[in-house]
């Protein structure tokens, strides 16, 4: 049995990398939920939520295991109330990883039983 995964960010605006990255990720999984954080934290965003999810939904239209939601708080909660223990995220350069890594340590004392899932864009999207 193949698992669900959430794949959270501010998508703002979603790019190409972005999109490398869930069609993977939706190849891997039964089910992707594609989580817009609805305030991003030290972020002002371009697009209001509103417009983040439509922009999203419309993007990942042609990937029927893909559904786009929001979530405020921590993600760990968030996991633990759609009863997903995968989150993947997304890794441009090695910057990118010294954060993620930290957050998925964090993560992992916060919910033992939530693993990441670290993923690379395809060069041309880095």
């Amino acid at each position: 049995m193949r698992q669900a995964a959430i794949y959270p960010g501010t998508f703002d605006p979603l790019t190409l990398g972005h999109l490398d990255v869930i069609e993977r990720v939706a190849a891997i999984f039964d089910r992707v939920v594609l989580a817009i954080v609805t305030i991003p934290p030290r972020k002002s965003p371009m697009f209001t939520l509103a417009e983040r999810v439509a922009m999203a939904r419309e993007s990942v239209r042609a990937l029927p295991n893909v559904e786009v939601e929001s979530f405020d708080g921590l993600l760990v909660n968030y996991a633990r109330l759609k009863d997903i223990h995968v989150l993947v995220r997304g890794i441009r350069a090695y910057s990118d990883f010294e954060y993620e890594f930290q957050m998925a340590l964090m993560n992992r004392k916060l919910a033992p039983d939530v693993e990441t899932l670290f993923l690379m864009p395809k060069e041309a999207f880095s």
